[in-house]
């Protein structure tokens, strides 16, 4: 139980940073892929 809410605090807080980041423009498209696959990886 423990591990899931630590995962979803940590997905909710790289949403947020993805989110901030996407209206500054201060990745590539392909930093941030490379972003969501370590985060997938990170959570599964």
């Amino acid at each position: 139980m423990n591990k899931v809410m630590t995962s979803a605090i940590a997905f909710g807080v790289g949403v947020a940073a993805y989110n901030i980041a996407q209206r500054n423009n201060m990745m590539s498209g392909r930093q941030m892929r490379k972003m969501q696959r370590k985060v997938k990886r990170a959570i599964f």
